[in-house]
């Protein structure tokens, strides 16, 4: 698959998350066989007025790439000044992806993210003014609308096509909805059908066998997985052992939680030891999940400040359930 100029190793993709898909999780999703890899969103204020934090946010690996830069906000000037002065120049950034998609609360009520959907005309200046500009394809993330009065993702997808985006990412949902009831796939597939640029399907991608069912229902040209790589970058490998027409391999106990302690040190080496293990008490929930008496490790794992600790009670709880397994 291709975007722009930029030749993809396949089409399934790991979908941008905030707070979720910084550099090492992006590396390990790289090395388990996603074709495609999203930043967190980036503030375009953040990165204009020179924001330290936001500008280690735009960090890439040279393991991940080919990776694409997400940035949102609402003011055209800006965002299109961001992409010419700080994004063109960098050789790491191979696509610059626009978010149009976010529902968080402290995003909208600034005009940003899915705030948008709301103002066609100020989504036809954004892209109009970014793409008048950037050395790099330009991608764009959408939801079908605000709420369900107010569905416009089709007159959006039409505008991005319009404009010159290079393929659109369209998640099955409205804004009021955020990650409840069902993902519209119905929706996805009109958008295919009604544009000629390549469209990236999201959400309700949870198990291998889903990717391969939106993908054949839609007709889309890709698939954008969020949550469903939760503490489980091996769907990327095993929905290409299905597309292979190979057989589905699950990760064990012992995969899950070798992989944990691999990205509880990697995230350590790249943030340092403090925040580091601060952030794996989230993924180590979702590493463990609906594993064996997990939830007493999960609970030890939040009282955890240092990583050596925190790999200790993963190395004796892997050590447990191989005792368990052996009786």
């Amino acid at each position: 698959m291709q975007i722009g100029n930029i030749r993809l190793e396949n089409n399934i993709f790991l979908a941008p998350m905030a707070g979720i898909t910084d550099k090492t999780f992006r590396i390990i999703c790289k090395e388990m066989g996603a074709g495609l890899v999203f930043s967190e969103m980036v503030s375009s204020k953040g990165l204009y007025y020179g924001d330290k934090n936001t500008d280690e946010l735009t960090s890439i690996d040279p393991r991940e790439r080919p990776a694409a830069l997400q940035i949102f906000g609402s003011d055209p000037n800006i965002m299109a000044e961001v992409v010419e002065k700080h994004i063109n120049s960098r050789d790491d950034v191979d696509i610059v992806d626009i978010n149009m998609g976010c529902p968080a609360p402290k995003i909208v009520k600034n005009g940003d993210g899915s705030a948008l959907l709301k103002n066609p005309h100020l989504i036809r200046r954004i892209l109009k003014e970014i793409i008048k500009v950037s050395k790099k394809p330009v991608t764009l993330k959408i939801r079908m609308g605000w709420n369900p009065d107010s569905i416009n993702g089709l007159e959006v997808a039409k505008i991005a096509e319009e404009e010159g985006i290079s393929a659109l990412t369209i998640h099955g949902r409205t804004r009021n909805m955020f990650y409840s009831g069902d993902a519209d796939w119905d929706f996805i597939k009109k958008v295919k059908q009604s544009i000629t640029i390549p469209v990236i399907g999201n959400g309700d991608i949870f198990e291998p066998i889903d990717a391969l069912k939106m993908l054949k229902y839609t007709g889309c040209d890709a698939v954008a997985i969020g949550r469903g790589a939760m503490g489980n970058p091996w769907i990327f490998k095993r929905i290409e052992l299905l597309k292979e027409g190979k057989e589905d391999i699950e990760p064990t106990y012992e995969d899950r939680i070798n992989m944990a302690i691999k990205h509880l040190n990697m995230v350590c080496n790249i943030k340092g030891e403090k925040t580091g293990v601060r952030e794996m008490r989230k993924h180590m929930a979702w590493y463990l999940k609906g594993i064996r008496n997990s939830n007493i490790v999960k609970n030890r794992i939040n009282t955890i400040v240092t990583r050596d600790e925190m790999e200790e009670v993963l190395q004796n709880y892997l050590l447990e359930l191989n005792t368990i397994e052996t009786k």
